[in-house]
């Protein structure tokens, strides 16, 4: 393993103190969990070529998957397109039953999903055990909420005619999921259309394809019937080709999306031409809003926790920290010694750690290249602010930050904390809202009016009071703006894998 350092801060110093990581970490996951082809019809299929995962935190190749290409996506299709007609017709308990065995398979395999988790994605033992346990429970609420698709019968104003509203599902649907939640944003998306009746293709991300792999096991030990569920992983270098046929096949009726905002966009110019259903859950750029009347304690509390989360990689992290004059000092103050006291770098099964590394050196080197950006216009480094080995990067307190500043103006996906200080609620709500996306925004305050108005006016789709982890399988998870379309989660995700069919019941004698 290459020399890596365990962090700790030194507040007297600002300097962090080196200790080489001697210990080797290696992915002991039983063999029916860790697959490596893809899975299609129900069968693990190969392809003519494969890819290397990669430990983010040592940069050593892990195992080496199958690179499917897009003659296994249209096999994928077919297959789902095939399944879809008699898995619509399972009755709703039926696909209940069979979402909350997969459930109880995920919480009985848990540990050894979080280490898929941890080596292929990078993060924290701990926090990988709970993304696991994230993950189960959508398939526990969609499992719940299978039977509760309900129709409405609609009055009208005829003697001989009832009209009623039919819920059903849309049909293949493609799943294409990010790295960060390897495991989560797949059963979000998948508890919901298997749910609804669809049969799914899931495309994982190229550094993340294992957790994919582990949950289609699962699913077909929990009897999941062939075609209903089918993973696809591929290399960067054929995801083009690989997305061209999940996005554009005419036997698919619905894209699920997580990921940038470009490339969304990218994915709905390819539904367009066959006027699929889209949701889309894309970039952030959070604003985290500290007002004079806040509990000081619990918003810095509250700051670690939304900021910190998967070394800050998660699209609701809070990317602008607007800390109102008053309290800006004992803030700043307060949040650099915990960042002191909490945060520890390493790998992510040393029991210690609770930063792991960014996914890869050009995450790295992103937020290094904010950094110095900041800097260069007068911000001041507080804590950290150095760029590490590999793609390890130091947690990051700026202070006297300004709106034109890069770390401002673009989602940053990493450790840095830059706070910008005002005066009035007005001028705090211009900045949080002048941005083009609006997924999530977190604000502390203890004046019951203040909080109303704040809350309504934030142009984002989620809203943290007093609060910096909003996320929960019965809470709608969307954005507004170019934060994406569609929800999910809640009652009203299983509505993205529906369409409303209306039926007109005429010639009655009544």
């Amino acid at each position: 393993m290459s020399t890596v350092c365990l962090l700790r801060f030194g507040c007297s110093c600002r300097k962090l103190l080196p200790v080489v990581m001697h210990r080797r970490f290696s992915l002991d996951v039983s063999a029916p969990l860790l697959r490596t082809h893809g899975y299609v019809d129900g069968r693990w299929v190969s392809a003519t070529s494969d890819f290397p995962v990669l430990d983010p935190a040592t940069g050593q190749e892990l195992v080496r998957v199958s690179d499917c290409g897009p003659a296994e996506a249209k096999q994928a299709v077919d297959a789902a397109h095939s399944a879809f007609f008699s898995w619509k017709r399972r009755t709703a308990k039926d696909r209940s039953v069979l979402l909350r065995r997969w459930f109880e398979l995920l919480k009985l395999h848990q540990d050894e999903l979080a280490k898929l988790i941890t080596f292929e994605s990078g993060k924290p033992l701990r926090e990988s055990v709970g993304e696991v346990a994230y993950s189960a429970s959508f398939l526990e609420w969609f499992s719940e909420e299978a039977p509760r698709i309900y129709g409405d019968v609609v009055p009208v104003p005829f003697q001989d005619r009832r009209v009623l509203l039919l819920k059903q599902p849309v049909g293949v649907a493609t799943i294409i999921t990010p790295w960060n939640f390897p495991s989560a944003m797949i059963t979000r998306k998948v508890g919901a259309a298997l749910a609804a009746g669809c049969t799914v293709v899931v495309k994982p991300a190229e550094d993340t394809p294992l957790s994919a792999l582990a949950l289609a096991e699962l699913a077909a030990q929990a009897g999941i019937p062939a075609g209903v569920f089918n993973v696809v992983p591929c290399s960067r270098a054929k995801t083009p080709s690989v997305g061209q046929v999940l996005c554009t096949d005419p036997l698919v009726a619905k894209i699920s999306f997580t990921g940038s905002t470009a490339t969304g966009k990218v994915l709905l110019k390819l539904a367009a031409d066959t006027v699929k259903k889209v949701s889309m859950e894309l970039g952030g750029h959070a604003p985290f809003i500290v007002f004079d009347s806040a509990d000081l304690d619990k918003a810095v509390a509250g700051a670690m926790a939304s900021k910190f989360r998967n070394s800050g990689q998660t699209c609701v992290c809070s990317n602008r920290f607007l800390v109102q004059r008053g309290i800006h000092d004992r803030f700043v103050e307060k949040l650099g010694q915990m960042m002191d006291a909490e945060l520890r770098l390493g790998h992510g099964c040393d029991p210690d750690t609770t930063q792991g590394p960014l996914i890869n050196t050009g995450a790295a080197e992103k937020v290094a290249h904010q950094i110095s950006d900041a800097v260069s216009q007068g911000a001041k480094v507080l804590r950290g602010g150095k760029r590490l080995d590999g793609s390890f990067m130091e947690p990051t307190l700026l202070a006297d930050v300004t709106t034109d500043m890069l770390c401002c103006q673009e989602e940053t996906f990493g450790p840095l904390v830059p706070v910008l200080r005002f005066d009035t609620e007005d001028e705090a709500l211009a900045i949080a809202n002048a941005s083009d996306v609006g997924l999530a925004g977190y604000f502390y305050s203890q004046d019951v009016s203040q909080i109303w108005r704040v809350a309504e006016a934030l142009e984002v789709g989620m809203v943290g009071v007093n609060e910096g982890v909003v996320s929960c399988p019965e809470a709608a998870f969307g954005g507004v703006k170019q934060s994406g379309l569609g929800r999910e989660g809640s009652k009203y995700g299983i509505d993205e894998y529906l369409e409303v069919k209306y039926m007109c019941f005429g010639g009655l004698k009544l």
